[in-house]
């Protein structure tokens, strides 16, 4: 009768539960996994199971030399983090499209209508609600979400466990990260706040040529109609967007890997 040693049985144990940590950490700031009104116990058990399968491939680490709970504890924390930053990575991309509706609401006069976000439990402008559900199905429909899936997996054969060091340039990728957000939110408001634009030139014209009409309960409808329309117009270039923010995301995703194993040198 063969029997495992004790320490065998501990190793595995350990190894699961760093597993876990860095999974359940980037499921929880996910845009898709994340989301507030999956029931707490599916994403509880999809983190579980996955943590088990995804622990059978790691490989051995030696924990011997993590003697202390103390240096234990920091292991896991480490691991909780770069879990938390995947999540926060692939959430900032997909955040650009809330920034883009902001904008959008702002010109065509929804700027005082919003609707609860259950990932978010903020309330956000209605056209960035209406996006995100388009990107959300998108993304679901063409199977994106399997590839943030397995670049988790992925991430303990690039990022090994206790083997990330935390650089100043994981900071700088944090701060790249903040603009591109904000590029990619500009360009996609911008052919609406361009029509926008242009149709307040043309009442500010009308309003200097003809005093007595009021330009404003003119303006509104207008711009409304236009705006929706010009949505409506440009949802079919949407899916561009969508594959852009699918492809940067996982871009940043194997950079911070990259940057994160090599501690910011070479």
């Amino acid at each position: 009768m063969t029997t495992l040693p004790l320490d065998s049985i501990f190793n595995l144990w350990s190894i699961f539960l760093l597993v876990l940590v860095r999974v359940t950490g980037m499921f929880f700031l996910s845009p898709i996994f994340g989301r507030r009104n999956i029931p707490n116990y599916f994403k509880v058990g999809f983190c579980f199971l996955f943590s088990i399968i995804v622990a059978q491939s790691v490989p051995v680490i030696d924990l011997s030399v993590y003697t202390s709970l103390a240096a234990y504890a920091v292991l896991i924390g480490k691991e909780l983090l770069i879990g938390l930053m995947l999540g926060y990575i692939s959430y900032m991309i997909f955040a650009s499209i809330y920034i883009a509706g902001q904008m959008i609401d702002m010109r065509i006069g929804f700027g005082m209508v919003s609707v609860f976000d259950p990932l978010a439990n903020i309330q956000i402008p209605i056209t960035a609600d209406f996006y995100s559900v388009i990107a959300t199905l998108m993304m679901l429909i063409t199977d994106s979400h399997h590839l943030l899936i397995g670049a988790v997996a992925e991430s303990f054969s690039l990022l090994p466990i206790g083997e990330a060091q935390f650089s100043g340039a994981l900071l700088k990728q944090v701060v790249e990260l903040f603009t591109q957000v904000f590029i990619l939110g500009f360009k996609i408001a911008a052919p609406i706040t361009a029509v926008i634009l242009i149709t307040d030139m043309a009442l500010g014209i009308i309003s200097k040529s003809m005093p007595q009409l009021n330009v404003f309960m003119l303006g509104m409808p207008i711009k409304i109609i236009l705006g929706l329309s010009v949505i409506m117009i440009t949802l079919t270039a949407f899916k561009g967007v969508v594959n852009v923010i699918i492809q940067g995301t996982y871009e940043e995703i194997y950079k911070f890997f990259i940057q994160a194993r090599q501690g910011g040198g070479g």
